[in-house]
């Protein structure tokens, strides 16, 4: 490739940070719908390649169909970010987002059916979530150095609504396309990204310091083996194991976890030992940095599961509760869920703007402590509650999510060296990411707990109630509660399935009140609501514990910010701004 320099931010003119800004929206905006966009289209996937993922042994295609995308950006976004501070951050985004678009491709042809199809679709989402981690982990570096800091809490707002709405957006997408065709899901990701590929090659230049190392290759291996052994043994967690509903207690599960666990202490060591390490530990000693890490951390782990519980409460017990098919219910889960997505919108843009001139602090911590308190109402929520308190709840909690993320991100990246944003920002998303799967198990198995209690007993005397012979319905009343909770979830009926062939045996009255849309459903609206108790008291807790720690981030102004003066001098070019925004020509970078 020829030889190409690194730009001031004043040689690109005031228009570029603009231009990065709605660029790199875009790009974490179609990656995050596609993060979501497969929880509403999976009955409709799963239909259409011939495999029903309610069969013990598809479990796994189900779990990795969900889970594979998150896994694969948590591991990846840190070693990403090093590269983009290595070889230029534009660069390593730009990669991203032809890598994501080539694999919509492959996912949007699928042409065939039964095991090889679910392999191909794992495989392809995962190759998504490389190019996915690339635009992650270089997205809020890019914005770091092409915005001053008085103006960083705006643009990181922004990337960080188009990050989450995306991800509720998703689920409506999703609920619109798939019933008319699975492949659409995928599809419609290409024409955005061919256009932000394109666009990000032409317009996005480097800004930022470039800092030319050697790539930390076993620190590269450790924090990858280990993160993946850890995850995928939360992953396989969920699922039963011998008697228990849940596999926390299987050899293959410990193993994962402690040897996952072993392996990232051995990182830990690696890092302190190498000249250029992948985590760069010394940024910890940056009190914003480490505190507000921690806030995020505790914030992703108590919303990351929240979504996956309100779409089993909405598709498996509401919805169908108030005169919906099953097959209508993923739609409008999507449809119901908007509140939470119209108060992260308000929210997260105008608390970036806010902390630009007020500060971050008490804004993230005010926002965690609001979504804590609608966790308790969320509690106190009848299962068959009345829509619009459950609307005014989600939009309270979207509005305490936007005015912790948007200031927290600021806060962080604020914090910054400039030399280190790629990484600093890749360590940030991995903390995310990987508390996103961890509140994902998490939550699933305080469900399952509550499930395995109680449902075994109300579903024997609920079939046994209504004609079933005892025989038949104490078998399928001890069926894994993965089970009924997967299939709340996807939005099917399990009765008719479980009861299958019994159900010529009674009468078509009990038949037809079995498998219709008020048995399943208040079956396990009670089971539930234990369960729900249990996971939204874990939210709350974590909730409360990152908002102290937001508290904590208070730290000095760094060196490499600049005011509104100095901006407007470097932009006129009549004087040098902070090393974050002004870097002299380097002929050391090269050409696309």
């Amino acid at each position: 490739m020829a030889e190409r320099r690194t730009y001031s931010v004043a040689e690109l003119g005031p228009r570029y940070k603009w231009i990065a800004l709605s660029n790199t929206t875009l790009g974490m905006l179609i990656a995050t719908i596609n993060s979501s966009i497969v929880l509403i289209a999976l009955p409709d996937i799963f239909k259409g390649i011939g495999i029903n993922p309610l069969e013990p042994s598809n479990t796994s295609y189900l779990l990795w169909m969900i889970m594979g995308f998150l896994v694969v950006t948590a591991v990846l976004v840190v070693s990403f970010g090093r590269l983009g501070d290595m070889y230029g951050r534009a660069r390593m985004y730009n990669l991203g987002f032809a890598v994501f678009t080539f694999s919509s491709i492959m996912l949007a042809i699928t042409w065939f059916d039964g095991d090889a199809a679910a392999l191909w679709l794992i495989g392809w989402r995962i190759v998504q979530g490389v190019g996915g981690a690339f635009l992650m982990a270089n997205s809020s570096a890019i914005l770091a150095d092409a915005f001053p800091s008085n103006q960083r809490g705006l643009a990181l707002g922004m990337n960080g609504v188009a990050a989450i709405a995306g991800s509720f957006l998703g689920l409506v997408i999703g609920g619109v396309l798939a019933p008319i065709n699975w492949n659409l899901i995928f599809l419609v990701s290409v024409p955005i990204g061919v256009i932000g590929t394109i666009w990000a090659y032409l317009k996005l230049h480097d800004t930022g310091i470039r800092q030319h190392a050697r790539m930390d290759w076993w620190g590269n291996i450790t924090f990858a083996v280990g993160l993946i052994a850890v995850l995928v043994g939360i992953t396989y967690g969920i699922q039963p194991y011998g008697s228990s509903p849940t596999g926390w207690g299987s050899p293959m599960v410990l193993s994962c976890l402690i040897g996952g666990i072993a392996v990232l202490i051995a990182f830990i060591v690696i890092e302190t030992k190498v000249d250029n390490p992948l985590f760069r530990l010394s940024l910890f000693r940056i009190r914003a940095f480490s505190w507000g890490n921690l806030a995020n951390l505790t914030a992703s782990l108590g919303r990351g599961g929240l979504q996956f519980i309100l779409i089993i409460w909405l598709q498996g017990i509401w919805l169908p509760q108030h005169g919906y098919t099953f097959e209508q219910t993923p739609l409008w889960a999507g449809i119901y869920m908007l509140p939470m997505t119209v108060g992260f919108l308000v929210a997260a843009p105008t608390s970036g703007i806010l902390s630009d001139r007020i500060g971050s602090r008490m804004l993230a911590s005010s926002g965690l402590v609001l979504t804590a308190i609608t966790f308790v109402l969320l509690i106190i929520l009848p299962v068959n509650f009345n829509y619009w308190s459950f609307a005014a709840i989600l939009l309270v909690n979207g509005i305490g999510m936007g005015m912790f993320s948007s200031p927290n991100r600021a806060e962080v990246m604020n914090s910054l060296p400039a030399d280190a944003r790629g990484s600093g920002s890749g360590m940030m998303t991995t903390f995310q990411n990987a508390a996103m799967v961890l509140s994902i198990g998490f939550f699933f198995s305080l469900i399952i707990a509550g499930l395995s209690n109680n449902l075994p007993s109300a579903m024997s005397q609920g079939l046994m109630a209504h004609g079933v012979q005892p025989g038949p319905a104490n078998q399928i009343a001890h069926l894994p509660a993965v089970a009924v909770l997967f299939a709340a979830f996807l939005g099917y009926n399990p009765i008719q399935q479980l009861l299958g062939g019994q159900l010529a045996t009674l009468p078509p009255d009990q038949a037809s009140f079995l498998t219709g849309r008020s048995f399943f459903p208040n079956l396990i609206s009670g089971p539930f609501q234990d369960g729900l108790a249990v996971a939204f008291g874990f939210a709350i807790v974590v909730c409360l514990i990152g908002a102290v720690a937001s508290l904590l981030t208070k730290s000095k102004k760094s060196a490499s910010s600049e005011s509104v003066g100095e901006e407007l001098a470097a932009v006129a070019g009549e004087s040098g701004g902070g090393p974050s925004e002004l870097v002299a020509p380097s002929s050391t970078s090269s050409d696309r």
